[in-house]
């Protein structure tokens, strides 16, 4: 049996044996709208159908009936592009963090320890090298065994610090003789007075630095200023005509 609300003609399936034969009020699950529905006139029926009592039908709107049963609500991961971020793990208290904070200064203490440690070892070094370096002439000075030193490394130093500057020489022509002349200056290039040697050697070797010949004159000055210097001047007559190379030194006591 399908009854209709007259109020918002909503339509309902009942089942008509419910209905008592003077009918029965009834109210819209719509709208809420009440009214008498009257019973449906009984069907001719050569035989009485024998049926169980059943509990009072509920309306049931017939829109309600028809709609399916929802289905429940996926979410699709976000496409590419989307403004989407993945959920950040969760920060370290920082209390964990300052509850580590003495193990790590215990790893990290020693190791600078060792760093400062080398770095300053390299500066010392350093400081030592440039003073070697610097100050050579004044370390042979006191110290004149380490004057073959700085010779292996190449550095010339003068253990006594009287040296000889501006050292020329030439051949000239006297009275149809080969004459060398040799002149320069003596120099204390240290840094308090000094005795200078008294006699100055000169020697003449060939191309391969075999010694040919070689003489004595005095040097002129017994002792020199810091800074201070004396001229000298010496002649060879007839030298070697296999010479090629000259030296100058100061000839030791009794020579």
């Amino acid at each position: 049996m399908i009854i209709s609300c007259p109020s918002c003609d909503t339509r309902y399936q009942v089942d008509e044996a419910k209905f008592p034969p003077r009918g029965r009020t009834v109210r819209c699950a719509k709208c809420s709208n009440s009214w008498h529905q009257p019973a449906p006139e009984p069907e001719a029926s050569p035989e009485l159908a024998v049926m169980a009592p059943e509990p009072a039908p509920v309306p049931v709107p017939q829109q309600a009936a028809a709609e399916p049963e929802p289905e429940p609500v996926r979410q699709r991961p976000p496409s590419i592009g989307s403004h989407y971020h993945p959920p950040q793990p969760a920060a370290a208290p920082r209390e964990n963090l300052r509850a580590h904070l003495p193990e790590l200064r215990g790893s990290i203490l020693p190791v600078l320890a060792v760093v400062g440690g080398w770095l300053g070892l390299i500066a010392i070094v350093l400081v030592i090298a440039f003073s070697a370096v610097r100050y050579r002439q004044d370390i042979a000075a006191i110290w004149p065994q380490s004057a073959g030193v700085y010779s292996s490394l190449g550095m010339k130093v003068n253990p006594s610090a009287i040296d000889f500057r501006n050292v020329d020489y030439h051949r000239e022509i006297e009275d149809g003789v080969v004459v060398l002349a040799v002149t320069g200056r003596i120099v204390n290039t240290g840094k308090r007075e000094l005795p200078v040697p008294r006699m100055v050697e000169v020697s003449l070797s060939d191309a391969n630095n075999h010694e040919l010949y070689h003489w004595s004159f005095g040097s002129g000055a017994a002792t020199l200023r810091p800074g201070q210097s004396v001229p000298f001047a010496t002649r060879l007559s007839s030298p070697p005509i296999a010479s090629r190379h000259l030296q100058l030194r100061f000839a030791k006591d009794g020579s």
